[in-house]
């Protein structure tokens, strides 16, 4: 392994209906004589020849032989970027490279197929077989004791100590990797099982509640106030508690994985990650690029402002772009189920804000504020109204029956109550 990183790759693509990768692109990274990157993609003539090719993204990189240039995030493009690893990942490609600072073509190039949304990165034009096994769930401690090593920055576990045979154990590090359109900084990697992959996300020693069971309750919480999400279970093992969350850019075939495209807010919004962009964090602009990508806008802009009410209530102060993303199985996108919906109780009981602007007011997670907007989801003002009150009813009246039932402990109930309906999402609470 050399310490320089290539400076072009392939982008490769997994077509709507298909399970094997074709060659979209290529992708040029390099830096101009200002030291500033500058990113180049352009489609394959091949590729554009197909009759079922399809657009990397519905925003950025349109189906046209012409050459896309950017400069922003860093040279990579936000379709591309998103099918990157985020923190988690970064953190093991860095420990995996034994490099000080990857490039972002090294972490392109050294995520594995496992990755969020359709694509995948290479040094061939011809892609690579795709991936036909995967970690069994029931190699779940195996996993989660790597994870334990590399949350703590200690060595790994002894190959083979973990009942995992020294041939095996670099194969379940590169498999801990995942895209951060379903991530983060929690630990976490995909699993399978007989009914196809799932992320588990793995409780760290720091957490201040069983983060596995809060999780998974409020994705059924999410449900109960007529949210779609993405299906969840809690598994132990060895002793600890796992979310299990489906992959739902996944389709298990017998010929193998269908996949998703897959981009973030984040992508759509056309915004970066760094402060300098937080004025384009926003519900209401995403509610109006949904208006124009969706093939059904106003049924996606309506599950938009239930999951920014639903992240009002329940305090999710970490909504941030990379959270919501649209998806197409097919040729048309849609929003896609919620996941990352957790809680948090900040010392404010007067005024909580959400990581997006929601409203009038800007990111004040505020009854009236959310409804300031409400037409720019397409929702009128008394259906708006009907829906935030009903949401507010059904999250006060079950968020602690829906938590127990998930197995989240009394005492953790204790510290994540007062994250629900808090006393400023309406002054005046209804009766």
């Amino acid at each position: 392994m050399t310490s320089e990183s290539p400076g072009e790759c392939f982008v490769y693509i997994t077509l709507p209906g298909e399970t094997e990768p074709v060659t979209a692109g290529r992708f040029a990274l390099s830096v101009d004589r200002r030291g500033v990157p500058e990113g180049r993609f352009v489609y394959g003539r091949s590729y554009l020849e197909r009759p079922n090719a399809v657009a990397l993204d519905p925003v950025e990189l349109k189906l046209a032989p012409r050459t896309y240039a950017t400069a922003s995030m860093g040279g990579v493009f936000g379709a591309l970027r998103d099918a990157s690893p985020d923190y988690w990942g970064r953190r093991v490609i860095q420990r995996h490279l034994g490099k000080a600072q990857p490039s972002e073509m090294d972490y392109l190039l050294y995520s594995p197929d496992d990755r969020a949304g359709a694509l995948g990165f290479g040094l061939n034009q011809t892609p690579p077989a795709p991936k036909r096994s995967f970690n069994r769930t029931i190699d779940l401690a195996t996993v989660q004791a790597i994870a334990d090593a590399i949350v703590a920055d200690e060595d790994q576990p002894a190959a083979g100590g973990a009942g995992v045979a020294d041939a095996d154990h670099d194969q379940v590090e590169k498999l801990m990797v995942i895209g951060t359109s379903m991530g983060g900084a929690r630990p976490k990697a995909v699993v399978e099982d007989d009914d196809g992959l799932w992320i588990a996300k793995f409780n760290r020693p720091d957490d201040p509640w069983n983060n596995a069971r809060v999780e998974h309750a409020m994705l059924t919480l999410a449900r109960a106030c007529g949210l779609v999400t993405a299906e969840s279970r809690v598994d132990e093992v060895a002793g600890r508690d796992v979310l299990l969350v489906k992959r739902f850019d996944r389709e298990k075939t017998d010929a193998g994985y269908r996949r998703a495209r897959m981009v973030s807010a984040l992508t759509l919004l056309r915004a970066e990650d760094t402060y300098q962009s937080r004025d384009k964090w926003s519900y209401v602009l995403l509610a109006e690029e949904l208006r124009r990508v969706c093939a059904e806008p106003r049924q996606s802009t309506a599950e938009l402002f239930r999951r920014m009410c639903f992240n009002a209530l329940i305090s999710n102060v970490d909504d941030h772009p990379r959270n919501h993303a649209v998806l197409a199985r097919a040729a048309d996108w849609s929003l896609s189920p919620a996941y990352d919906l957790t809680p948090a109780v900040p010392v404010s009981l007067e005024r909580r804000d959400l990581a997006m602007e929601c409203g009038d007011a800007g990111r004040f997670a505020n009854a009236e504020n959310l409804l300031s907007q409400s037409a720019r989801f397409l929702l009128d003002a008394g259906e708006a109204r009907a829906l935030v009150d009903a949401m507010e009813a059904q999250v006060r009246g079950s968020w602690y029956a829906i938590a127990r039932a998930a197995g989240v402990s009394e005492r953790d109930c204790e510290r994540i109550a007062s994250a629900f309906a808090y006393p400023g999402f309406r002054p005046s609470p209804i009766q």
